[in-house]
């Protein structure tokens, strides 16, 4: 037995079809079936896109750099919340415990002794490396 559609005929199923046909095989926004489904071109006035997003690559805050930026996040994840506030035996015990590699372990052992760090960005600026920038 084959099932049709009960609330409209073969015809306007074919029409249903076309209009979805860009999405399902994705071709993306440019395959809009009606032209009032195209987004909006900007204006006289507005800048391009391609203008806004022209900036520093991946959004890294100012001063950062996206490289900095990973890397302050890599050596961020060796350092469990459980281990601050901890000076530098404890942030190097924690960090090895949390199986970080040696490159992580040796910077560790560069931060000055009887010192207590809050946070990670303190320990990363107390190992001579930038944080972004507060506007507030």
């Amino acid at each position: 037995m084959e099932r049709g559609s009960s609330k409209h005929g073969p015809r306007l199923d074919e029409v249903m079809a076309q209009e979805v046909q860009g999405h399902v095989q994705g071709a993306g926004a440019g395959a809009r079936a009606q032209e009032w489904h195209e987004p909006e071109p900007a204006g006289e006035d507005q800048p391009e896109p391609t203008a806004v997003t022209a900036g520093r690559r991946g959004g890294a805050p100012a001063p950062l750099t996206a490289d900095e930026v990973e890397q302050r996040s890599r050596f961020g994840r060796y350092l469990p919340m459980s281990a601050l506030p901890g000076d530098r035996e404890t942030l190097r015990r924690a960090a090895a415990d949390f199986g970080a590699p040696d490159d992580v372990l040796a910077e560790l052992d560069r931060l000055p002794d009887g010192r207590e760090y809050q946070t990670v960005a303190q320990v990363w600026a107390a190992l001579g490396h930038a944080n972004e920038e507060q506007r507030w």
